[in-house]
């Protein structure tokens, strides 16, 4: 059984795409490594994906979709961070009301950082297919004031990435990767 967490890393057109979608690859590797750091092993596997083909059209993901979708039973949530990595308030959800109910439970550990909102639907190309196939997906949700200043422009580089708001998002994704990944059942579809 596996729970995914995902970035992508191709919409470097212009600037370096340190934010979109850098800033999603960093986070899921970095809720992947924190993890293996404390010496945590969940029940389910963790998978980290780093999508390519995304802004051409969802290609890579597609692939890996027509590769996977055999084993659909055992995805217990597809996670995608393609919004940037500004100050989090929680995740955007797309499930049935039972898994909501349980993420709310999930996300509620994270008051400490006040970001505890779990939106309707959860966004995201490349996890659009798994979710249309009543996989439950999530997607990071945070302050996006600025990721239009920044998104597919020059400006888009390493000096765009808040290092403590990164930590944040980092530990919305390790909270609830890992949460999910280690409890008892799956989430109810």
């Amino acid at each position: 059984q596996v729970v995914l967490v995902s970035g992508h890393l191709d919409s470097w057109d212009v600037g370096q795409g340190a934010m979109d979608d850098g800033g999603g690859a960093f986070i899921s590797w970095e809720a992947l490594s924190l993890i293996k750091d404390l010496g945590l092993r969940p029940k389910r596997t963790l998978r980290l994906v780093l999508w390519t083909g995304e802004e051409q059209g969802g290609v890579g993901a597609e692939q890996y979709y027509q590769l996977h979708k055999e084993n659909i039973a055992n995805f217990d949530i597809v996670m995608e961070s393609d919004a940037g990595t500004f100050k989090p308030s929680g995740l955007g959800f797309t499930g049935s009301a039972e898994a909501r109910d349980m993420v709310r439970e999930i996300i509620a550990l994270l008051q400490p950082i006040n970001a505890t909102d779990v939106y309707d639907t959860a966004d995201g190309t490349d996890i659009a297919p798994w979710m249309r196939d009543g996989v439950p997906g999530a997607s990071l949700r945070n302050d996006i004031n600025k990721y239009f200043w920044f998104h597919h422009s020059q400006g888009d580089t390493m000096t765009v990435q808040d290092p403590n708001q990164m930590n944040l998002c980092a530990a919305v994704w390790t909270v609830v990767s890992y949460v999910i990944a280690d409890m008892e059942d799956m989430l109810p579809r």
